[in-house]
């Protein structure tokens, strides 16, 4: 079939119901969860606030809306590659340079939750990714890695989000083995359902960090704070992660979407 055909297909698809249009994307307000970081590493993101300019009133008596204070890096977001300091020097690598064929690609999705429910400090391993690859297929370079732990669930509220107690944070990510082995596959990028890209415990991995430091340093990308990746299947849905157009922009929040069969 060609690319002309396949479009018709895809138009088809979405006309008649019969691919649907998944939304991975949490809501973004005030109550959002937004990572938080010891003073040693500097400062950290602000809550999400929205401030009325008018609303049908004598501020402006037609119209109503909203002006925002936000990070970049807030709810379900896109991290560019100059987001960290070993991926600061590549080329296109901020939010308005990245070409947007990059912001749609197909998704493979590990599903770990069993894992994650038994142990919130889960980190996926490369032993765990060619296993999934032995069932599913072979990662395509220039796909996404998704892994899916239903941490999503936990959304609704800070102190399960974050999961942080005297010893630090607790949620699930990768080895920096598995990021390098994603990495030599090819992939675009890595996307998890926690508020960051990397394991709660990451940052006493070496190096610190992995799934930013190195995803990074290859002009990769990330996603974090997905939302139901448990209605994707393993593989087959075509993922939309198109990051505001920010001048010099690190990341931005997403309206994260994925294209798949009923």
């Amino acid at each position: 079939m060609d690319a002309k055909a396949s479009l018709g297909g895809l138009a088809a698809g979405l006309l008649s119901g019969d691919i649907e249009v998944v939304d991975l994307t949490a809501p973004l307000g005030p109550e959002t969860p937004v990572i938080y970081l010891p003073p040693q590493f500097g400062k950290n993101t602000p809550r999400v606030k929205v401030h009325t300019i008018s609303h049908y009133d004598q501020d402006g008596p037609f119209w109503a809306w909203n002006w925002l204070e936000l990070g970049e890096h807030t709810g379900t977001h896109f991290d560019a590659p100059c987001h960290w300091i070993t991926g600061k020097d590549n080329p296109d690598s901020t939010t308005d340079t990245i070409p947007p064929g990059r912001f749609v690609a197909p998704a493979n999705v590990i599903d770990r939750s069993p894992e994650v429910r038994s142990n919130p400090d889960y980190l996926l391993t490369v032993d765990s990714i060619r296993q999934w690859e032995s069932e599913h297929g072979a990662i395509e370079a220039g796909s996404w890695v998704l892994m899916r732990t239903d941490w999503y669930k936990r959304n609704g509220s800070d102190a399960e989000f974050l999961n942080a107690d005297e010893n630090g944070p607790h949620s699930p990510g990768p080895t920096a083995d598995a990021i390098s082995y994603l990495i030599d596959k090819g992939v675009i990028g890595w996307g998890v359902e926690t508020v960051g890209t990397d394991a709660g415990s990451a940052g006493g991995m070496d190096p610190p960090f992995p799934a930013h430091n190195l995803m990074h340093k290859a002009n990769r990308y990330g996603l974090a704070s997905l939302c139901q990746l448990d209605r994707l299947p393993p593989k087959g849905a075509i993922l939309i992660a198109a990051p505001l157009k920010i001048v010099n922009g690190t990341g931005s929040p997403v309206r994260a979407l994925a294209l798949t069969f009923r």
